[in-house]
Order: C-alpha cells, then sequence, then structure tokens
C-alpha cells in the first residue's frame, strides 16, 4: 500500500478512453490511494468513446488543487471538452505550480497545453498532437513515459504500465 494518505483526482468528461480512465483509477487504489473522478458535474454520468459509464464523485467546482497529491488526466476526445472548463485547466496550472504530480496520457497533453505549463518541458503524447505540444513549447519526444519534474506524460494505452509506474514513483519519492 505505497500510496496510503494520497489523494489522487481522475479528470472525465464525455468521450474519455476507458482504459486510461479506469486502468489508472483502479492501479491507484490498489496501492491504496484516494481516488475520486472530478468532473464538470458532481454526481453526472460521463461515458467512454464506447458508452462505458463514470460517476463524477465531485463536481470541479467542489474540487481544489490544494486538496490532491496528484491529477490524472486521460485521453481519448475528453480533453478537448475538458480545456474548454476553464476551472478544469485552472486546476492543471494550479497543481504544475505547486508541484504536485500531474499525470497526463494520450490527448490529455491538450490540457496541459491550455493550462500553459509545457513550456521547457520534456514531454510525450499520442503523435496526433505532438504540434501542438511544441506550440505549446514542449520539447516533444517518441517515448513510452516520460517524466520531467512533477509533469508525468505518456502516449497511449499501451504505455499504462509505465505511466502507472512513474505516477507511483513519483508520489513516494
Amino acid at each position: 500500500m505505497k500510496l496510503r494518505n494520497k489523494k489522487i483526482a481522475v479528470f472525465l468528461e464525455n468521450a474519455y478512453q476507458e482504459m486510461e480512465v479506469w486502468y489508472p483509477y483502479y492501479r491507484m487504489k490498489e496501492e491504496g490511494a484516494d481516488v475520486y473522478f472530478v468532473a464538470p458535474e458532481k454526481g453526472k454520468e460521463y461515458h467512454s468513446k464506447y458508452g462505458y459509464p463514470a460517476k463524477a464523485e465531485l463536481g470541479i467546482e467542489d474540487a481544489s488543487g490544494q486538496s490532491f497529491d496528484a491529477l490524472i488526466i486521460p485521453g481519448g476526445y475528453a480533453p478537448d471538452y475538458m480545456r474548454r472548463n476553464e476551472d478544469m485547466v485552472q486546476m492543471v496550472k494550479d497543481m504544475a505550480g505547486a508541484g504536485k504530480v500531474v499525470a497526463a496520457i494520450c490527448h490529455a497533453g491538450w490540457m496541459l497545453a491550455s493550462a500553459e505549463v509545457l513550456q521547457g518541458k520534456k514531454a510525450t503524447s499520442v503523435e496526433a498532437i505532438k504540434d501542438d505540444m511544441k506550440h505549446a513549447g514542449a520539447n516533444w519526444v517518441n517515448e513510452e513515459v516520460v517524466r520531467d519534474g512533477n509533469l508525468i506524460t505518456s502516449r497511449t494505452p499501451d504505455d499504462l504500465p509505465a505511466f502507472c509506474r512513474a505516477v507511483i514513483e513519483a508520489l513516494i519519492s
């Protein structure tokens, strides 16, 4: 139980990538963390790209970066919706600025770009958004997982084991 007493937020929005939500959610719980789905509306059900439901435990208005040790942002098309929500973008910015773990996989790099936290950082993402990442100031690389300080990024669901290991390592170091 390496993550006992750690509190982790997992962002939700419609069109999320199933594995990029559920794999980290249960992996962090397995290590003893308290994990919460945070979305625009508390109690609302959000659906994955293929319709799989997840219910928001906290609305973004009830969530604060100060309350969490880490934030996990899944991919799919959900980050394109998330980045339209100023409060969600602000939470990313606040947590990154406070040195807390911010982990983004696949298209979640869009949230990092919108939060303006990529300048001068080494990062990765799904290749489809590498130009967005570069334009936001990232030194984009095509690697399984990249950790630059408190920022952790990965490319696709195939990278989830390394991604979760990096999040756990960052939270215990």
